[in-house]
């Protein structure tokens, strides 16, 4: 395929160099936007009366039976060609002649991609949206049903307190909301149209940049001609997000790695999203939360390879830029894999309510309840504090929990302590009166849930 740049040039570029220089391989992904951003360019060129109304036609309809045929398999990628741009421009000449030619008046391939990759990470990071939500969905019913559970919650990866065990699964629903807000505060703010910026300084035809915007759907044309070109801060923000939304996928992966482990075995993930090994035959191994969690780095690294890539560049374009789109791509497709595996992998997780509570009895996780009952006696908090390590200490020695001291050795220690004790530190007591507003409680839990989805 002959270049259209070929006229300034005496030789054939060499074929390695070639191979090296094309983007077909990963850009033509965005033949959809590319072909629906040169129809806006054609209609624009055309109440410009810069096109003939004939031409806009004959190029619309040429563009039109290009999607339907790459849509339908009937037109392949030619691999020869540079670009996903070059490719649709010559497919639209062979089929409509010299009105194809025209297409590309008051418009550069720097303002052109610039487009198009704007109008396709738009359009996918609503595919995203949708997977957090029904991440959300999935978490939030799961919260739902394990409300009554008791579970014990940890910092330092020690027991720490009692809780509600969708408590800790509405954590998770939380962090993924926010990764919505992220997702959407990325689109809003790549949601200007670089189209007319032409390669850097504008162009001297009579091109209405108003109308492209409003015909593709973003809010406004970019201001600043040279910056329509090279800005790529878009690509960050959402690389950022995504990096965000695979640090929740992974933490929350961890977990469900340590619950399934028979160390903990809090959860039984379905047999449809664990493997066995080739050799021990017992194992149920949690491989879809190891590979999310390991895919976590693999995001990490596109992010900072879009960084980097643009740290030193001066203005406006330069050919680095094509570097960011195998990192974005990269990047949009593993996020949407995890998430795509991730929803029902928790839906099918079954919460063995027997274990948690087994291990909520054990680590004198209520012993933040009973320094609070000394205090509601009027003790000192640090008082009550000091008397309760001595006390979990005194357990420690007589191999014995907090449930099962003898009223009489809690006497030794403060007069305040009177057979209530026992009530106020069962594990029923301390997770069922934690309702503050966001607390871990039962009904806190219930109600958690309810505004969760009225929030998404």
């Amino acid at each position: 395929m002959e270049k259209m740049w070929a006229g300034r040039f005496q030789k054939a570029l060499d074929k390695k160099a070639d191979d090296f220089n094309s983007s077909i391989r990963f850009d033509c992904r965005m033949y959809a936007q590319d072909i629906q951003g040169s129809i806006a360019h054609a209609a624009m060129l055309a109440k410009q009366g810069i096109l003939t109304v004939a031409d806009k036609e004959l190029i619309t309809d040429g563009l039109l039976g290009i999607l339907e045929d790459l849509n339908g398999g009937k037109l392949a990628f030619d691999e020869n060609a540079e670009d996903i741009h070059m490719f649709i421009e010559s497919e639209l000449t062979k089929r409509i002649g010299d009105a194809g030619k025209r297409l590309h008046t008051a418009r550069s391939r720097n303002d052109q991609v610039a487009v198009d990759i704007r109008l396709y990470l738009r359009d996918e990071a609503k595919t995203v949206v949708d997977l957090l939500k029904d991440l959300i969905k999935t978490v939030v019913d799961k919260a739902e049903e394990t409300a009554d559970v008791i579970a014990p919650a940890y910092t330092h990866l020690q027991r720490a307190q009692p809780i509600a065990f969708g408590h800790q699964l509405m954590a998770y629903a939380e962090m993924f909301l926010r990764d919505i807000k992220r997702v959407d505060n990325a689109v809003a703010n790549m949601n200007e149209s670089p189209l007319g910026s032409c390669a850097l300084a504008g162009t001297t035809y009579p091109t209405d940049r108003e109308f492209t915007a409003k015909a593709l759907g973003f809010n406004n044309p970019t201001y600043n001609s040279i910056d329509g070109v090279s800005d790529r801060d878009f690509c960050v923000e959402l690389l950022s997000a995504f990096a965000l939304i695979m640090t929740h996928l992974s933490r929350f992966s961890e977990e469900i790695i340590l619950w399934s482990s028979w160390e903990f075995k809090f959860v039984e993930l379905d047999d449809s999203y664990t493997t066995g090994s080739s050799i021990m035959p017992q194992k149920k191994n949690p491989d879809m939360a190891e590979l999310v969690r390991g895919k976590t780095g693999r995001v990490y690294g596109d992010l900072i390879a879009t960084l980097t890539m643009l740290k030193g560049l001066p203005l406006a374009y330069n050919k680095d830029m094509q570097e960011d789109k195998e990192s974005i791509f990269d990047a949009l497709d593993t996020v949407k894999m995890c998430l795509e595996v991730f929803a029902p992998m928790v839906a099918t997780m079954k919460v063995l309510k027997e274990n948690t509570y087994r291990s909520a009895q054990k680590g004198f996780i209520n012993a933040t309840d009973l320094a609070d009952y000394l205090t509601k006696k009027g003790m000192p908090f640090r008082t009550a504090y000091k008397t309760v390590g001595q006390l979990v200490a005194e357990c420690i020695e007589k191999n014995t929990v907090l449930d099962d001291l003898p009223l009489a050795d809690y006497k030794k220690h403060s007069e305040l302590f009177t057979e209530d004790l026992y009530e106020e530190i069962s594990l029923e007591t301390c997770v069922g009166k934690r309702n503050s507003f966001g607390g871990a409680s039962s009904d806190s839990v219930r109600m958690q849930v309810k505004a969760m989805r009225e929030r998404i």
